[in-house]
């Protein structure tokens, strides 16, 4: 075939996939991270409007946006301001379609450089049948936008260092772009700086002993060349991140040494428990791609393995090098070094785009070394069969595709309540859609108060009579609204699994895979926010009544359980309150508010076997349940002091720095070993 005819070909694909990636973007929901870095990207472009008085871009300390450089929403916003977009997140999403298509288009010329054009267009239509990436690409305006300047800086080393021009011009300029563009979004672009010197010693070394060798002026030069692209790339990614701006030289060191161990923690599923992220198993992040990776990558990945020293020519070994380290090195620096991970593969996006110019490669060169038509023949059905999975999930469900599971984990359905799904709350968009329509065919001029589990402010943007309040799922029952917008995200894996949720009333639920990823649910009452109020201001009889009816009404929703089981206990109906909370953790085993007052009420009844009974369930089920650490310990010292002791210091093992289980300490040594108390006092008053 000749090279136009492949180039068309090549072309049209790409084009093709842009058409497809952008309609998507259009649908696609506003993510949970993209509404925090929207806000600080405003906060950016006043400080430089400004000219660097408005210092609030500078002032994250919940978020720690600061660390991030986020480069390319920058722009985005800054775009958003010169044209008067008022679609700022329809704006948003095409930008990162844009973004993603460019990582893709990158990825997939490498192939064709390395591997021909079979491996071009293989990698193209791997890219179209991998869900999680796509998905990503029709909203993630940081990881997709690190994901193109990673692979744009692979292919930049990669044609610098084989360039044989002892000053090659155009490739050094790409190398700055793409190094100074991918540093700006993340500090961890750095690691481009550090491929490029170890790359270029490696060149040296195994030149100098297998040839060809370079003169030593020529090394010299080449060398200088580096450390100019470094450091003008360096003082470029700064340019448009206001906190590396303050000292470019450390800050951007600070940014990566922090972000590489995010101190912020969250609690997500993973094969079925509900853990921290920072507790998480050294297998999560390889698990996670095992179970989301489309079948025919991976398929790909496993041809590539046995057959690279026939897939790999003596000319291209340094090339292939770079993108196999490219690919393993983070990936096995995050295994060894198990930092704070969270939401999938999410944040190793950038590994991707050389996964697939890898699987592609191993594809195509098996296809051209295999000299059986019927081999041939199966080499081309098999990845294309292993494709009619993703490839049905993104049909069906494209603005959904980066929550997608593979057959290994039985698909989305499968995953429900084993694996986060839709931990961006992009389900929320659809649901919002819906209750919009309903609400203009109810006509209801009233003010309507819609709660969500994360803001949808900007879905009703055009509605001045609706009011959107954000809750938790489980205090639902406390606050006063009229209809509630809940994805999946923190539900727990016990209600998911055994269909406990959405709830029987859910007037919409939203799917995506065959699971339900958003509920839209219409309050029938008001007796649970009105019991709820009355016991908050303690009263409690009336409390008492209220609940009594709510409870009468739904006996879903734990919350009305433990609230009503509260007010019995203050009325003095003890043995009845005793009664409700064992029918609260019937319908929720795991309802920590439940756990911790049980085991309260039982230790003042001085039930001290049943109290231990229920602290340590609530331990098991949530190790950062510190209260319930110091009532376990105070109940235990009774008969065992020493047992008591080592239960405060697992408390502190998990957070050191948790006031009331020093103090207790102290207490337990003060009689038998005062200096050691009077030690643990002393730590005690140190802490807030």
């Amino acid at each position: 075939m000749d090279s136009k005819r492949q180039n068309l070909i090549f072309l049209s694909l790409a084009l093709i996939l842009l058409a497809v990636m952008i309609a998507g973007s259009r649908n696609a929901g506003v993510s949970c991270d993209e509404v925090l870095h929207y806000n600080h990207s405003v906060s950016v472009n006043n400080y430089y409007t400004s000219g660097g008085k408005d210092l609030t871009c500078l002032d994250t300390p919940g978020t720690h946006l600061k660390y991030y450089g986020q480069t390319y929403d920058n722009i985005t916003t800054l775009l958003i301001r010169i044209s008067g977009i008022s679609d700022i997140y329809g704006f948003r999403h095409f930008m990162a379609s844009v973004a993603g298509w460019l990582a893709v288009l990158i990825a997939s010329l490498l192939a064709r450089r390395l591997a021909g054009f079979g491996a071009g267009i293989t990698a193209l239509l791997l890219f179209a049948v991998s869900p999680t990436f796509l998905g990503h690409s029709l909203n993630n305006l940081k990881d997709i936008p690190f994901a193109l300047g990673y692979i744009a800086g692979i292919y930049s080393i990669i044609r610098f260092l084989t360039s044989e021009k002892s000053f090659p011009a155009g490739e050094s300029v790409l190398l700055i772009l793409s190094i100074a563009f991918c540093m700006s979004i993340r500090a961890g672009g750095m690691l481009l700086i550090c491929y490029l010197y170890l790359f270029f010693f490696v060149q040296a070394v195994t030149g100098h002993l297998y040839g060809p060798r370079q003169g030593i002026k020529r090394l010299i030069g080449r060398l200088a060349l580096i450390t100019f692209i470094s450091c003008i790339a360096w003082f470029m990614s700064v340019l448009y991140w206001p906190y590396g701006l303050q000292n470019p030289l450390t800050n951007p060191l600070k940014a990566h040494l922090l972000m590489s161990r995010f101190p912020l923690t969250f609690r997500e599923i993973f094969e079925g428990n509900f853990e921290w992220t920072d507790y998480m198993p050294w297998y999560y992040l390889p698990k996670y791609m095992l179970v989301t990776f489309p079948l025919s990558v991976m398929a790909g990945l496993l041809i590539f393995v046995p057959g690279y020293k026939y897939l790999i020519s003596r000319d291209k070994i340094l090339p292939w090098s770079i993108i196999l380290f490219s690919v393993l090195f983070p990936v096995i620096y995050e295994i060894i070094t198990k930092p704070n991970i969270y939401s999938g593969w999410r944040q190793f996006l950038f590994v991707y785009p050389g996964i697939v110019v890898i699987a592609a490669s191993g594809i195509s060169g098996s296809l051209r070394m295999l000299r059986s038509v019927h081999l041939r023949m199966a080499l081309i059905i098999i990845p294309v069969i292993l494709s009619l999975h993703p490839a049905g999930f993104l049909l069906r469900n494209l603005r959904y595709g980066y929550l997608y599971f593979n057959e290994l984990a039985g698909g989305v359905k499968g995953a429900n309540g084993n694996y986060e799904t839709d931990y961006y709350f992009t389900g929320q968009a659809e649901g919002a859609e819906w209750l919009i329509n309903y609400l203009e065919k109810e006509g209801d001029g009233d003010t309507i108060i819609v709660a969500s589990n994360f803001s949808a402010e900007w879905y009703f943007r055009n509605m001045p009579n609706v009011k959107n309040i954000y809750l938790r799922n489980e205090e639902r029952s406390c606050y006063d609204w009229d209809y509630y917008i809940s994805t999946n995200r923190y539900i727990l894996p016990f209600r998911l699994k055994n269909g406990l949720w959405p709830p029987e009333n859910a007037l919409h639920v939203v799917r995506a895979g065959g699971a339900p990823v958003c509920a839209v649910i219409k309050r029938a009452g008001k007796d649970d926010y009105l019991g709820c109020k009355a016991l908050n201001e303690n009263r409690n009889d009336e409390a008492k009544h209220l609940l009594g009816v709510a409870l009468k009404n739904n006996r879903e929703d734990e919350m009305i359980f433990y609230n009503f089981a509260v007010a019995l206990n203050r009325t003095g109906d003890s043995l009845r309150a005793d009664s409700v909370l064992r029918e609260c953790l019937a319908v929720n085993p795991f309802f920590e508010p439940a756990l911790m007052y049980s085991g309260i009420i039982s230790a003042r009844r001085e039930d001290d076997e049943q109290a231990a009974e229920y602290f340590r369930k609530l331990i098991g089920f949530n190790r950062k349940y510190f209260e319930a650490y110091v009532k376990l310990a105070e109940v235990s010292s009774k008969k065992d002091s020493t047992a008591a002791r080592n239960i405060l210091r697992e408390c502190l093992r998990v957070n050191p720095a948790y006031k009331p289980a020093v103090e207790s300490l102290a207490e337990l040594y003060r009689r038998s070993d005062p200096e050691l108390a009077a030690k643990y006092d002393g730590i005690a008053k140190k802490l807030k």
